[in-house]
């Protein structure tokens, strides 16, 4: 847990949805090609990835395709992380490249284990009262940023994210929302505007979190 106190756990703060998004887009502008290079390549990923025989992939019929994107199932949070690692070093000026998209694989196992627990949690949620799931799925969501930026275990950063974001729960749900919305937006422009909107997404996560909780000033070392 390098760098990392929790002293902000017990800190007022406000919910700037607004800021967040001018912030977000700023940090997009900073290094847009590789945003949308990176979400492309994580598309031809998952194809491929389907292309292979079940269960592995996707190909197959009936019961041999139920289990979908084995493989991608596993490294899609791992993939997703790298949008944050290159945020972050966008927000502390330092030098980025389009490899740092890909330092979740060098956090492999905090990664997973908190995308595969607070997934299997909120999906308990959502099957036995529904509510519980939602709560759930809002509180998580600075989760994978705990462990990209402070270094946490998969549990201590479902915990961290549980407690910040349930100070302001109601605010942080409707950025969520706003969020769903910017990306069905993406998907109705021919799915090409996802390109934009899920890096996007990602970058105003992260300054939501630079903003409430503060991001290190250097990266935390790697495995």
């Amino acid at each position: 847990m390098t760098g990392f106190s929790s002293d902000f756990i017990d800190r007022d703060y406000e919910v700037k949805i607004g800021d967040y998004f001018n912030r977000g887009w700023e940090i997009f502008k900073q290094y847009p090609w590789a945003f949308v290079l990176f979400t492309l390549v994580t598309f031809f990923i998952a194809v491929a990835l389907a292309m292979l025989p079940s269960p592995l992939g996707m190909t197959g019929s009936g019961e041999d395709s139920m289990g979908g994107n084995f493989i991608f199932n596993i490294i899609s949070p791992i993939l997703g992380v790298g949008y944050y690692f290159v945020a972050f070093q966008i927000i502390r000026n330092r030098p980025y490249g389009f490899g740092d998209f890909f330092n979740g694989f060098k956090k492999f196992l905090p990664v997973f284990l908190t995308a595969f627990v607070s997934g299997i949690l909120i999906a308990l949620g959502l099957l036995l009262l529904i509510l519980p799931g939602i709560y759930l799925a809002v509180s998580y969501l600075f989760a994978q940023l705990f462990v990209v930026d402070k270094n946490l275990s998969f549990w201590s950063a479902m915990e961290a994210s549980r407690k910040v974001i349930t100070r302001k729960w109601f605010p942080f749900f409707g950025l969520v929302l706003l969020l769903a919305l910017l990306n069905l937006l993406g998907a109705i422009i021919l799915g090409v505007g996802l390109l934009v909107t899920i890096p996007l997404s990602a970058c105003v996560v992260a300054a939501a979190y630079e903003d409430i909780v503060g991001v290190n000033s250097a990266a935390e070392p790697l495995p």
